[in-house]
């Protein structure tokens, strides 16, 4: 999507019902790119429960500054500003039709980016289609990019850790150090759950991502292991080539 960025824009829309299991995703791939995440919720002046919408936000995103903003109304404009400094550059990810390009406009202070209004469902509209490098009045580069329909993991070990830290933090005080967390005594991890600390669905959804880093990193080794075979059999084919082109 885009290399060599300071921050990224995680964008979701408030006039729907928030993912949270995509939001993590999006979350252990951002932190595994070495760039610092932010979470944008946008479309606020159509959410009717901020209150409660937030707190099941930040209970999910732990280290993650997170905004309210409203790409109709400007608010939160000035406060998604603030974080551009001179010389940052920041890319705009996120599902089609969650306000990334509305955002934009709004921080360039003109029409720099085509949009569309939101569907007779509150669905926002497909329109960007590439991606787009706009420079803003205070000196930050950012970048546009079109909405993602599916994001899949790719060697986010380290992302996934800082993305679930919470429950990685937890994981220390269990009795165990190779604790799975299901039905072992003195589970720190357990106990959370129990009291409500935090919340089943995202210990399930941890260990979702651990398993599809996993096969990837499986398919990746595979790869690797094809690649090594070929490279040595050409090797061993040009060798034979030389023998051969000796004797004659």
């Amino acid at each position: 999507m885009a290399a060599n960025v300071d921050l990224i824009f995680v964008v979701a829309s408030l006039n729907r019902e928030l993912n949270l299991r995509r939001l993590e995703r999006y979350l252990a791939v951002t932190w595994d790119s070495g760039a610092t995440p932010v979470l944008v919720l946008n479309k606020a002046d159509l959410c009717d429960d901020r209150p409660e919408i937030l707190r099941s936000v930040e209970a999910v995103t732990p280290g993650v500054e997170v905004l309210l903003t409203s790409a109709a109304t400007g608010e939160g404009i000035e406060a998604l500003r603030a974080t551009l400094a001179r010389g940052l550059t920041a890319v705009f990810v996120g599902s089609s039709g969650v306000g990334k390009s509305s955002i934009i406009n709004r921080l360039m202070e003109r029409e720099a980016q085509a949009v569309k209004g939101i569907r007779g469902d509150d669905k926002g509209r497909h329109t960007t289609t590439v991606r787009q490098m706009l420079v803003l009045p205070g000196g930050a580069v950012i970048i546009d990019t079109p909405g993602l329909r599916e994001l899949q993991l790719w060697d986010a070990g380290e992302g996934l850790g800082k993305a679930f830290s919470d429950i990685d933090d937890l994981a220390e005080g269990c009795g165990f150090r190779d604790c799975g967390h299901s039905s072992e005594p003195s589970c720190a991890v357990q106990a959370a759950i129990e009291s409500g600390m935090i919340d089943l669905a995202r210990l399930e959804s941890y260990r979702k991502l651990q398993r599809e880093q996993t096969f990837i990193a499986g398919k990746k080794d595979d790869r690797l292991r094809v690649e090594g075979q070929k490279k040595w059999k050409q090797i061993a084919r040009a060798n034979r080539a030389r023998q051969k082109a000796r004797h004659r």
